[in-house]
């Protein structure tokens, strides 16, 4: 179970591709890592079932901090990751948390009022996307609402970088969640110090 100030949900760096291969991706996480993110979502959209498999053992073995799984449970357990995140889309929370080993995280996540009540019985949720197009993003306010409507340990997504980390921050997020901004930066480590940085209000 994940606690409001779990400092596993700091920074949830979210993979993006494998465009430097495996052994690129899990240098690219390391490094992450080392600047201080705090758990790594592994998410391919474009890879197969064996893929992620291979991807996340890959990862488990090669980082000290969670690795946590996008929908496929399946996956998550194959390869022995901590947790699996789950979308409005996925399988419910409640028809999974049976089959999982006890300490297993399960997320959820929450864009529109609809997706509160499936992702209740999760150990965190993920409130977005918070910033970006102004006509699909819900906005600083939303997410400080949802963050009370949930009841849950919230993580912000979506257009999260180190000018507007501090806003989801006072807003309620125990945490944050990027994509581009860590693992799809120059330098994944600096990128990652800069974001937990901005998260308790440091200037670097």
């Amino acid at each position: 179970m994940i606690t409001t100030d779990d400092a596993r949900l700091c920074l949830l760096a979210i993979t993006d591709d494998l465009r430097d291969g495996v052994e690129g991706l899990v240098a690219r996480a390391r490094s992450a890592e080392r600047g201080g993110a705090t758990m790594l979502l592994l998410r391919l959209k474009h890879a197969d079932a064996r893929t992620v498999v291979e991807v996340g053992r890959a990862l488990v073995s090669s980082l000290r901090i969670p690795v946590i799984v996008s929908e496929r449970l399946d996956v998550a357990l194959a390869c022995g990751a901590a947790g699996v995140h789950l979308t409005a889309h996925s399988v419910p929370v409640v028809a999974i948390r049976p089959h999982v080993p006890a300490g297993f995280l399960i997320g959820g996540s929450i864009s529109a009022a609809e997706d509160l009540e499936s992702a209740s019985p999760a150990d965190y949720v993920t409130i977005g996307p918070v910033f970006g197009d102004p006509s699909a993003s819900i906005g600083v306010d939303a997410f400080r609402r949802f963050v009370l409507a949930s009841g849950r340990p919230a993580v912000a997504i979506g257009g999260i970088d180190a000018a507007n980390a501090a806003s989801v921050r006072a807003a309620g997020a125990a945490g944050v969640a990027v994509i581009r901004a860590v693992l799809g930066a120059d330098d994944p480590a600096q990128a990652a110090a800069s974001l937990v940085a901005a998260m308790s209000g440091e200037v670097r």
